[in-house]
C-alpha cells in the first residue's frame, strides 16, 4: 500500500460527534470513504468480509490517530448484518451508512454461464446487501436523523459484454435508493446514491495488489480530463451526509468526469 497516493477530499465537514458504518471498507473506494469520514471526525465502523483488508484499513485509520473499529461482515447474510449494526449501536449511535460492499464478477456471472450461482452471488452481495444493511440500520438512524448513501455505478445505464449480474445489481441499487427514500419520507433519514464511473483505486488496494497503469488516452476519454480517484467518490459521500445536502433525497449523483455524457463516433 503506497500511502503517498492516498489523496483525501479537500473539504471535510464536521462529523466529530457522528458514527458512520462503511461496508466494503477493506480496500479501494470503501477504504478511502472510511478514512475520509474518520478524517472528518466520525467514529467509523469498518465492515468487510475480507479480514486482512479490513484490518489493514483499521491500522491505516488508527495510525493517523483517528477513530475506527473493524467488524468482519458478510453483507449478504442477515445475521451477520444484524451483528454489525448491533456493534455499531453499542458504540453509541449510527448517523451514516455507506453501502459500498460489492463484487464485480463472481466467476462467470453472465448470460453465457452454465450456472446461475455466480449471478445469484453478485445479486446477493451487491443488492441484497444494501437492503439488509439499510433495514438493520434504520432504527438507529431514526434517533438523530441520519443518511444512507448507496454506491451504485454508471454500469446501471451502460455495459460491456458479459456483465449482466453486475449491471443488474447496480441498476437495482439505483432503484432501491429512490424506493427507500420514499419509504423513509418524514423519518429524518435521507437516502441517496452515488454512481461512480472509471475510478483508479491505485494506492487504496490491499498490500500486494497490483496498481493500474493508466495512459494519456485513458484520461482523455473523460471530459473532465482525467480518470477518477476514490477521493472523488468520498467527497460525494461526505456531502450527501452533511447538512449542506439536507434538501436532497432519492437522488443518484453520477460522478464520472462526464464520461457517460460523451458521444463517441468512429469512422
Amino acid at each position: 500500500m503506497d500511502k503517498t497516493k492516498l489523496t483525501l477530499p479537500q473539504m471535510l465537514p464536521d462529523f466529530a460527534s457522528k458514527t458512520a458504518v462503511i461496508t466494503g471498507a477493506g480496500q479501494g473506494i470503501g477504504r478511502c470513504v472510511a478514512l475520509s469520514f474518520a478524517a472528518a471526525g466520525a467514529h467509523v465502523l469498518l465492515a468487510d468480509l475480507d479480514e486482512d483488508g479490513g484490518r489493514e484499513s483499521l491500522a491505516l485509520i488508527r495510525g493517523r490517530g483517528l477513530r475506527a473499529d473493524f467488524i468482519p461482515t458478510d453483507v449478504s447474510d442477515e445475521q451477520s448484518v444484524l451483528a454489525l449494526m448491533q456493534a455499531a449501536a453499542e458504540s453509541g449511535r449510527i448517523d451514516f451508512l455507506v453501502n459500498n460492499a460489492a463484487i464485480a464478477n463472481a466467476g462467470a456471472a453472465n448470460v453465457f454461464s452454465d450456472s446461475v450461482a455466480a449471478f445469484d452471488r453478485v445479486i446477493a452481495v451487491n443488492l441484497r446487501g444494501p437492503f439488509l444493511c439499510a433495514r438493520a440500520a434504520i432504527p438507529q438512524l431514526r434517533v438523530n436523523g441520519g443518511a444512507i448513501v448507496n454506491i451504485a455505478s454508471t454500469r446501471a445505464v451502460m455495459s460491456e459484454p458479459k456483465t449482466e449480474a453486475y449491471a443488474a445489481s447496480k441498476g437495482g441499487v439505483a432503484a432501491l435508493t429512490h424506493a427507500l427514500a420514499m419509504s423513509l419520507e418524514n423519518s429524518g433519514i435521507r437516502v441517496n446514491c452515488v454512481s461512480p464511473g472509471w475510478i483508479d483505486t491505485s494506492g487504496w488496494r490491499k498490500s500486494g495488489a497490483k496498481d493500474s497503469q493508466l495512459s494519456e488516452a485513458d484520461h482523455k476519454q473523460h471530459p473532465a480530463g482525467r480518470v477518477g480517484i476514490p477521493a472523488d467518490i468520498a467527497s460525494a459521500c461526505l456531502w450527501l451526509c452533511s447538512p449542506d445536502s439536507g434538501f436532497v433525497t432519492g437522488a443518484n449523483l453520477v460522478v464520472d468526469g462526464g464520461m457517460t455524457r460523451k458521444m463517441i463516433y468512429t469512422e
